[in-house]
């Protein structure tokens, strides 16, 4: 299984032989790979050059990958930058934390490098730019492919890559109810490896940022079906 070849990888991992089974998996996928074994380290190497994608462990022993998520989502030159944690704890609360903390994806451990690299892959091809049409726009919110921004009257709206996208899906098919699961396979790009749950908290996330803008109503959830992008009253 190949990798984006040439996209850079920063993988911080405490824990030096999974550090160099990971770096080795994904050099040999064709990424170009940097480490750090905390997160100050982490910071320093962001600092220095930005990757296109942050793989983070969960327990490090400066202070969690968690908490460096959020910190990243709160800069503005680090908040596009897609994050993916490594967890060891399997518990559905812990997953939800993270993607609440503002990680597009996580995995637990142990996993297979061909899981991670398809994985790294479908969270990078969610950040990059989509085909069709530069500009899309509805109830005065525009979605610019181009610069991948989103704004509503001129204010920009301020959404992960993941949000992003499934902004971007349903701006190009209004009108229609689309189940967790064509929404995985939509958004997600049929990876088999996120569970119907990370749906519901990236639309509460996308649905929070248009609340500032008082456009949430725009997506609507309608009871057993699914979720639908709307300007019309249901």
């Amino acid at each position: 299984m190949h990798g984006m070849t040439g996209k850079q990888i920063l993988v911080v991992e405490d824990e030096q032989p999974i550090r160099e089974m990971i770096a080795f998996s994904l050099r040999r996928a064709g990424f170009l790979v940097r480490e750090a074994e905390n997160c100050r380290v982490a910071r320093e190497q962001l600092v220095d050059r930005r990757p296109d994608l942050v793989l983070l462990d969960w327990m490090l022993p400066d202070m969690s990958g968690l908490e460096l998520a959020k910190l990243l989502k709160r800069d503005k030159d680090t908040r596009e930058l897609p994050i993916i944690l490594l967890t060891a704890r399997a518990e559905e609360t812990d997953k939800v934390a993270g993607l609440e903390g503002g990680a597009d994806d996580y995995m637990t451990k142990p996993f297979s490098p061909r899981e991670l690299v398809a994985r790294i892959n479908a969270v990078l091809r969610r950040s990059g730019p989509g085909g069709g049409e530069d500009r899309i726009e509805c109830e005065g919110l525009a979605l610019d492919r181009a610069s991948h921004r989103v704004t509503a009257g001129d204010r920009t709206v301020l959404l992960g890559p993941t949000e992003y996208r499934m902004l971007e899906f349903f701006m190009t098919h209004p009108e229609r109810v689309y189940s967790r699961e064509q929404l995985l396979d939509r958004v997600w790009g049929g990876n088999v490896y996120v569970e119907e749950r990370t749906i519901d908290v990236h639309i509460r996330r996308l649905r929070k940022a248009l609340a500032e803008h008082g456009r949430d109503s725009l997506i609507q959830t309608v009871r057993g079906a699914g979720y639908r992008f709307s300007a019309l009253a249901h």
